[in-house]
């Protein structure tokens, strides 16, 4: 669809109002990506909210399923990934037998959440499920339907609703991430830390983040391991390779566009024959210091050809692990990622590249790849080595963990 398309079907689907506030916001964050945003909390969800007064959420176990469902998520996007897992495990529930409300949460009046519209763009992309939830907007006033088992959260702001809802239901929240490292020093970074401290019991993607929340919050966390949807990535090409590819998105500080495009000109210097593909982000427009080809926010079914074609992939996580290092490397791409905490803690294989954030030396790791004399065949052992790797064993890992926490006390 085009922009001309697109802003009739937004026009149609939200308003002339909210159309308008989506293109000078999309204009805003092109031109200006690191002004802070409003806070995307409803006050009195925040003062309902007294964690300081403690309450027992998970104390109560719950007799066999299957159970009702309550998950609060702000509304999803085509290009966001941690949307599109955060589906991926909500139809694992709805495959267990669970039964799920799906409340979209956001405070700010623009831009309009256009249920229709979000149904539709999903049913349109490969990455999201098909699920038999009901989509609502999340209403202040009344809040959550009486009759949940247990209360969801998935975003730091969604915590606060999911505190504040009267009924005996667990608490529970999918854990993707330490959002408080989304901020500086600020009132966003304690919020979102104290959400840690609400007494929920949480389920994070891989160890080093279900740690560090126990260890600095006290929040008792499961956690399920990485996976890779072998359906969309898979090695085809047994070529020399002569591009790579960088996951870049530079209205997202924890993604290190800065740092990746510095050590990317570096590299360009040094290899100016190898094609670079930036992937994540529509980037017309933005200024670099090498060429490059702007694959933008391709749907997930187009991005195994590109992967196909590149030698190395570029990842940078500030944060907690991307899970685009496991989805190159089943395309037989080496990944190059950040050596830190929080990414070597997540995934530990032989076959990813781990480098300090330096740029001259990220630029000289991704030379040493593309110069690997046998790089055809390494691409090919990458590949094999994620072979048995499926989301349904994350998916059978999640679940167990939901219903023994379900029938327990904690």
């Amino acid at each position: 669809m085009g922009m001309i398309g697109q802003g009739l079907r937004a026009i149609r689907g939200e308003g002339v109002r909210s159309t308008l506030w989506r293109a000078a916001h999309f204009a805003d964050g092109r031109f200006n990506p690191m002004r802070r945003k409003p806070t995307d909390l409803y006050p009195s969800d925040a003062i309902a909210a007294d964690w300081t007064v403690p309450r027992n959420f998970n104390a109560a176990e719950f007799p066999e399923g299957p159970y009702e469902v309550a998950w609060l998520i702000s509304p999803p996007s085509r290009t966001s990934g941690g949307h599109q897992n955060a589906f991926r495990f909500m139809e694992f529930l709805e495959r267990a037998g669970h039964r799920l409300t799906i409340y979209l949460y956001q405070a700010s009046a623009q831009p309009a959440v256009d249920i229709p519209g979000i149904r539709a763009m999903m049913a349109a992309s490969s990455a999201y499920p098909e699920l038999q939830a009901d989509l609502v907007r999340y209403d202040p006033t009344t809040g959550i339907a009486p009759g949940a088992d247990v209360v969801v959260s998935s975003d730091w702001q969604t915590a606060y609703p999911a505190f504040r809802y009267e009924g005996p239901a667990k608490r529970f929240s999918f854990v993707q991430d330490f959002e408080p490292w989304f901020y500086p020093a600020s009132s966003e970074y304690v919020l979102a830390e104290n959400t840690y401290r609400f007494g929920f019991h949480g389920f994070s993607a891989g160890p080093w983040l279900a740690q560090k929340v126990a260890d600095e919050c006290g929040m008792s966390c499961d956690h399920f391991d990485y996976s890779v949807d072998k359906q969309h990535y898979s090695h085809v090409n047994d070529a020399p390779r002569t591009e790579i590819l960088f996951y870049a998105r530079p209205p997202t500080p924890r993604r290190g566009w800065e740092i990746g495009e510095l050590a990317l000109t570096e590299f360009h210097r040094l290899r100016p024959d190898i094609t670079i593909n930036l992937v994540g982000w529509d980037m017309s427009g933005y200024e670099t210091g090498f060429p490059f080809v702007n694959r933008s926010a391709m749907d997930i079914s187009e991005l195994n050809a590109v992967y196909n074609r590149c030698a190395a992939g570029l990842v940078l996580s500030l944060t907690d692990m991307s899970l685009l290092p496991l989805e190159i490397m089943s395309s037989g791409v080496v990944p190059v990622v950040n050596d830190s905490p929080n990414t070597t803690g997540v995934l530990d294989s032989e076959h990813i590249e781990y480098v300090p954030l330096s740029p001259a030396a990220i630029a000289r790791r991704l030379v040493d790849i593309v110069e690997r004399p046998d790089a055809v065949e390494h691409a090919k052992r990458i590949s094999a080595s994620i072979t048995a790797a499926d989301w349904s064993d994350p998916g059978t890992q999640f679940v167990a963990q939901f219903e023994r926490a379900m029938r327990t006390s904690i």
